[in-house]
């Protein structure tokens, strides 16, 4: 295990990016709808291998999984049922309503990595 500081700082801007959207473009339904999702993926993986040496495709699949799953979880009221109702960070984290349009957009992150990856090592 190797820290890649190029990797990181990508995570970092794509961190500031989120945040900007969450807070300066919040009115903006697009930016905030779809594309926080599309960059959420990406920020779990540039994140992740700035720390860690995990196979890109297999990361990337697994990132895509794990989205789906917190996604699902919403349909089922998943933070609200542990008790986080109130706690509005938690809230933000875990979401509160299923959207298949968050789903497709979560692929399209995960397909964007995978196309940078590819082209990356060629």
């Amino acid at each position: 295990m190797k820290f890649n500081i190029r990797l990181f700082i990508i995570a970092v801007i794509i961190f500031i990016t989120e945040v900007l959207i969450a807070t300066k473009f919040k009115d903006c339904f697009f930016v905030r709808a779809y594309l926080g999702d599309v960059l959420v993926v990406m920020l779990m993986y540039y994140f992740i291998k700035a720390f860690t040496d995990v196979h890109s495709t297999k990361l990337i699949t697994g990132i895509f999984i794990f989205s789906c799953l917190i996604e699902f979880a919403q349909y089922f009221h998943f933070a609200q049922w542990m008790g986080f109702g109130d706690n509005r960070t938690m809230m933000i984290v875990l979401g509160n309503s299923f959207s298949w349009l968050d789903i497709l957009c979560y692929f399209v992150g995960c397909a964007a990595l995978f196309l940078i990856e590819k082209i990356r090592s060629v």
